[in-house]
């Protein structure tokens, strides 16, 4: 009786061509190229099937045990010190206990169908799949806007990497705005909302991401102020959304804020080809056909929101956007009504209200423009530059090292004196004299 044989698909169609072959139906060469093997391999194959038959064709390994197979003893003693031992262990912490405890290494994905196979389960809970189903818009335009920035090179070469930062309606997948600059930052975002302001008026919401421009990091502690007044630290962007009486949330994950980030790979697809068809080289290029792409893509691509109306607040005839849309730190006037900012001295003129400002408290607004104004409780202070101090006038400290001196086992250390031609110059000099 004749022993069967059973051929894989693979090995089936190599016996099909190698009967061709033997009917001279099909020659060696062209029976290579479609076994994908060398001439050489394929009259090997034919050599073995002309003399062992169909046998020849399968693989030599076929019901062999794997020489890296675990034996039957390890098997054995891994569910005998599952099921007594260690029963509850889930399984790598069973796998590290059976390396660290019995001497047994065998990998974790080892262990698991060992276990499996016997119907062993890990005692640990797999949380199931959610079920996620899409959201819906809101019904009002200005409600919510998804923010964001886009570092992409978006001139392809042609000229620096640039940053895309704007906004989509969540209500009707419009974008209000959206211009390209150097880098993520917060002021960006100022003149992204500050346009959007102006054009549209106030929304409801803001939803971004949890960037530190938006959410201060949990590193950073609250001032005595702040705890005295039971108040929260924020970011400059934080404080300006609260002014604006603007609803700030944080997307815990990229598919949260899905919206935006499906308009930037239309606009790494549709804008990249505009700005390459217009050559554009430099950031006020790129603007120029943004501003242009803008329109048409929002007639295209953007939907009618559920209800007409829209929840934009308008802003009112006396809006001052300079204070608002800047940056705001907390500062002590000088006895000498003088505000110390960066390297700037600010001082301050004397009012109706009262004659000095000495250790007052007082707010120093930095504006998108670079320029400063003081506020005192809300009250804008005539300022003028103040002369600076002496020590601002003079010319940097030069240090110079000069290279240490060859002696003995004493340490070398190092003390300041001053230069012969710039007596307030120091050098710094290395010797092994104490």
């Amino acid at each position: 009786m004749k022993e069967k044989v059973t051929l894989s698909p693979k090995e089936q169609d190599r016996l099909i061509l190698l009967n061709q072959v033997g009917k001279d139906r099909l020659t060696v060469d062209k029976a290579a190229v479609l076994l994908t093997l060398s001439e050489r391999q394929v009259w090997r194959l034919l050599a073995a099937y002309r003399k062992e038959g169909a046998a020849a064709l399968a693989h030599g390994n076929r019901g062999r045990k794997p020489a890296n197979a675990i034996g039957e003893q390890i098997r054995q003693e891994v569910l005998e010190l599952a099921t007594t031992k260690y029963e509850g262990f889930n399984h790598l912490h069973f796998t590290e206990k059976l390396a660290e405890c019995e001497s047994i290494f065998i990998s974790r994905s080892s262990v698991r169908n060992i276990l499996l196979e016997s119907g062993i389960r890990s005692p640990k809970k797999r949380r199931p799949p959610k079920h996620r189903s899409r959201r819906e818009r809101y019904p009002k335009e200005g409600m919510l806007l998804q923010i964001d920035g886009s570092p992409h090179d978006w001139l392809e070469g042609r000229g620096p990497c640039l940053t895309l930062i704007g906004a989509i309606d969540d209500a009707t997948g419009k974008v209000p705005y959206a211009f390209f600059q150097e880098q993520e930052d917060s002021k960006g975002y100022f003149l992204l909302l500050k346009e959007i302001v102006l054009k549209c008026g106030i929304p409801l919401a803001l939803y971004h991401d949890r960037h530190s421009i938006f959410e201060v990091t949990p590193d950073k502690s609250p001032s005595l102020e702040e705890q005295l007044e039971g108040k929260r630290p924020l970011t400059q962007f934080g404080r300006l959304m609260e002014e604006l009486g603007i609803t700030s949330i944080s997307a815990l994950s990229p598919q949260a804020k899905g919206r935006i980030e499906r308009l930037w790979q239309t606009f790494q697809d549709r804008l990249v080809s505009e700005l390459r068809l217009a050559k554009a080289k430099n950031r006020d290029e790129a603007n120029k056909v943004l501003y242009s792409f803008l329109p048409c893509f929002n007639h295209k691509f953007a939907v009618s929101a559920l209800e007409p109306e829209s929840a934009y607040r308008k802003v009112g005839e006396g809006f001052e956007t300079d204070e608002f849309f800047c940056f705001k730190y907390s500062r002590t006037v000088g006895g000498d009504n003088v505000v110390r900012f960066d390297k700037q001295r600010l001082q301050v003129l004397p009012s109706p209200e009262r004659l000095s400002y000495a250790h007052c408290k007082v707010e120093v607004h930095v504006r998108l423009d670079e320029g400063l104004a003081v506020y005192y409780q809300g009250k804008y202070l005539s300022t003028r530059l103040a002369p600076l101090e002496p020590a601002m006038l003079r010319e940097p400290a030069l240090a110079t090292t000069v290279p240490p001196v060859a002696s003995g086992d004493e340490p070398q250390r190092r003390y300041a004196k001053p230069a012969p031609d710039h007596p307030w110059r120091l050098w710094v000099y290395r010797t092994n004299k104490e």
